[in-house]
């Protein structure tokens, strides 16, 4: 099959890379912004026909959920309108779309895990604009398959991960919101939930994943400072009001993965085996 990434230099794009490797009965075309921009439909048409792309696995979104709220154009134009039009050519061109979401469509005022069949009602400029791109994307390609995730790290860019190793090193004293709960995704573990869903067959429909378990930002701080071997920084509990942000956050976004586990018969593992093998990679 020939598959087309967008967004390729993102977290989850650069472990597509990784995967790739191991599945090269498949063409693969890898794009970012400067090979290939998802809002000039002329040219996302082109190259999917060009390639004959079969399957669309789009990557690229507008992820700075603060910024979001003063440049809503922007997230706009990448999180609403590009996907549109990504459908659009991959139904024209009879090719499959993995679209790539968001927990943030949840304003996180529930108590269980959220289902797919939830009703979104996101209370930011970024959730508002990726509720907006899947609406469109299951409005316009009769073969997409949505993905919602959360809270997502891998050893590629910058993530949350990332910034704790630095700041547990730098500092003494370091306070984290406990009061914000959800699951840590490792981006390889997603990635190879994409692979197995292209390698049996998409089944059109919005997904959920992350990975198992549930946790707060303080409690995956402290796992990232054991793993780390970081014992000079005390991090302490902080509430959500008194660590202010432009855009406001779920209070508890867990998804329920019963779905993507039976249509597709995989295990998903635990955030902390995921967080200890991607640590291992980071060394």
């Amino acid at each position: 099959m020939n598959i087309l990434v967008t967004g390729a230099n993102g977290q989850l794009g650069n472990e597509m890379r990784v995967l790739a490797e191991t599945y090269q009965q498949h063409q693969w075309l890898f794009t970012d912004v400067e090979e290939l921009d998802i809002c000039d439909e002329k040219a996302v048409k082109h190259c999917i026909s060009e390639h004959k792309i079969d399957i669309l696995v789009n990557c690229a979104a507008y992820t700075a959920v603060d910024k979001a709220e003063e440049n809503p154009e922007l997230c706009n134009k990448l999180n609403h309108l590009a996907p549109a039009l990504l459908a659009e050519a991959a139904e024209k061109a009879g090719a499959a779309l993995i679209h790539i979401s968001t927990d943030y469509v949840f304003d996180g005022t529930a108590h269980l895990p959220y289902r797919e069949e939830a009703l979104p009602c996101p209370n930011s400029v970024y959730g508002i604009t990726k509720w907006k791109g899947e609406q469109e994307v299951m409005k316009r390609c009769s073969r997409a398959m949505i993905l919602r995730t959360a809270w997502l790290y891998s050893p590629f860019g910058n993530n949350f991960v990332k910034t704790m190793i630095r700041l547990g090193r730098e500092r003494n004293n370091l306070g984290v919101v406990f009061d914000q709960i959800g699951t840590p995704t490792y981006a390889a573990d997603l990635a190879q939930a994409i692979l197995t869903a292209i390698q049996q067959g998409i089944q059109p429909g919005i997904y959920h994943f992350s990975n198992e378990g549930v946790c707060s930002w303080y409690d995956f701080t402290l796992a990232i400072h054991r793993i780390a071997g970081i014992t000079t920084c005390h991090v302490r509990p902080l509430h959500s009001d008194e660590y202010p942000a432009k855009a406001p956050r779920p209070a508890y976004s867990v998804l329920d993965k019963s779905k993507i586990k039976q249509s597709y018969g995989i295990t998903i593992p635990h955030w902390e085996e995921s967080l200890v093998r991607c640590m291992e990679r980071m060394k």
